[in-house]
């Protein structure tokens, strides 16, 4: 029986991707380097805000100086910018009120900074009381190492055998693996479905429902 459910949030709960996209390139833009189309982001999230912007910047120009000078433009653009386009999945509203209501735990596991992470699960699902939502912070791993996960399992009291990550990308399969808890992947996110596949989750989904389907059954 599953008593908590640990979501991801970019590309799991909400889709962010036009909002990160934008405040990237925009933070490009105003350093002097090229941007990059939408899609390409895909491709460039999922291990946190320097990372993302290490992997917008051309070769040669990788360095510490210019990520940060990147950043810091990044910053300031997306605060102003980050609900503009951003939206819940299909369903995920729907998944997120079922599950509150059958008494199952749920919380947000992002490696999007703390700040961020809190304001759009605030904006986004006001009603929903999350046991704990977490960014990446100062001093504290990203995943795909599991301490975000331990903290979690803590803050809820739930052993990881009762616990369910649900997540889109390589890194949150590999986050699970981690943490030893069951995974679940989201083939609706920002990463294709092989990605996740070739991680052998223990479960697959198309549509949210799907994983309120798996956390209820047996209740």
């Amino acid at each position: 029986m599953v008593n908590l459910t640990i979501f991801d949030l970019d590309g799991t709960l909400l889709n962010t991707i036009v909002d990160l996209a934008n405040s990237a390139n925009y933070a490009l833009r105003a350093n002097g380097f090229p941007t990059h189309p939408v899609e390409a982001y895909r491709r460039f999230v999922g291990n946190g805000v320097a990372k993302l912007l290490e992997r917008t910047l051309p070769e040669g120009e990788k360095t510490e100086e210019n990520i940060l000078r990147v950043r810091s433009a990044f910053l300031a653009y997306y605060r102003e910018h980050d609900t503009e386009h951003s939206v819940p999945y299909p369903g995920i509203p729907a998944l997120l009120k079922r599950l509150q209501e059958r008494n199952v735990l749920v919380a947000v596991a992002s490696n999007k900074y703390h700040a961020a992470t809190c304001k759009l699960t605030a904006h986004y699902f006001p009603n929903v009381s999350f046991v704990k939502v977490l960014g990446q912070r100062e001093g504290v791993a990203p995943k795909p190492d599991p301490a975000i996960v331990y903290e979690i399992l803590a803050a809820a009291a739930v052993g990881r055998r009762k616990a369910l990550y649900v997540g889109d990308s390589n890194v949150d399969m590999q986050t699970a693996l981690n943490s030893g808890v069951a995974a679940c992947g989201a083939a609706w996110g920002f990463r294709p479905r092989a990605e996740l596949e070739a991680f052998h989750p223990a479960y697959m989904v198309d549509r949210a429902e799907e994983v309120a389907d798996i956390v209820l059954a047996g209740r």
